[in-house]
């Protein structure tokens, strides 16, 4: 078996707490229905956020071609039509980022990976919010952020570019991603996928591809 030399993971998700408890935590604070707000979100993203427009506000907000503010309105007014009542669109993104915890399990996973000598990226579709650059200190050989290179995934643009960043062929490479859709494009490039749904899984796998003992 032919072992894998490099290491690119997402950030939501995978280096923080579980996306659908984080949302649930920030829409619990700000008194919003998920259901609704997941309603908001396909008519921006399609049921599996795989159809493509260049006017969609969230695909926009990740290549960083829509200012944060205006991203914000656009969400607070899709939300106060659902919900039939005002939600102040100031700073909404900031209370969401608020309720997303970090992960120590697999940013110590990824450090050991890091230690091991394996290339390591971040590659994560950012919806303008900051990054703990301090947390992340040492764990990236390259850090790709959408909203910085004006590319978003699951667009095979962004896979290639952080790739040659790393200066490494896909097939030599595992992509970590807790959104199936992502990781199933990134297999379709030629990257080896992992759907993260637990530190527990995705260590295991890890270990197996790596031939290393990162847990």
């Amino acid at each position: 078996m032919t072992h894998l030399t490099g290491l690119i993971l997402d950030w939501g998700g995978v280096l923080t707490s579980d996306l659908d408890a984080s949302m649930a935590a920030w829409a619990d604070a700000e008194d919003v229905d998920l259901a609704q707000f997941a309603s908001v979100m396909r008519e921006w993203l399609g049921q599996e956020g795989q159809i493509e427009s260049w006017v969609n506000p969230v695909h926009a907000l990740e290549r960083g071609e829509m200012e944060v503010p205006d991203f914000e309105r656009n969400l607070a007014e899709g939300l106060t039509r659902k919900l039939g009542k005002q939600i102040d669109p100031d700073g909404l993104l900031k209370r969401l980022f608020t309720h997303f915890t970090h992960a120590h399990d697999m940013t110590g996973l990824v450090r050991r990976a890091k230690a091991a000598g394996i290339p390591t990226a971040l590659l994560s579709n950012s919806w303008g919010n900051s990054y703990p650059d301090h947390l992340f200190d040492g764990m990236f050989d390259v850090v790709v952020i959408s909203g910085d290179v004006g590319m978003r995934k699951p667009e095979e643009r962004i896979f290639r570019y952080t790739l040659d960043k790393l200066g490494l062929p896909a097939q030599e490479c595992a992509f970590v991603d807790d959104l199936k859709h992502n990781v199933d494009a990134a297999v379709s490039f030629g990257l080896v996928g992992i759907h993260h749904l637990t530190y527990e899984q995705t260590s295991l796998e890890l270990d197996a591809l790596f031939a290393a003992d990162l847990r």
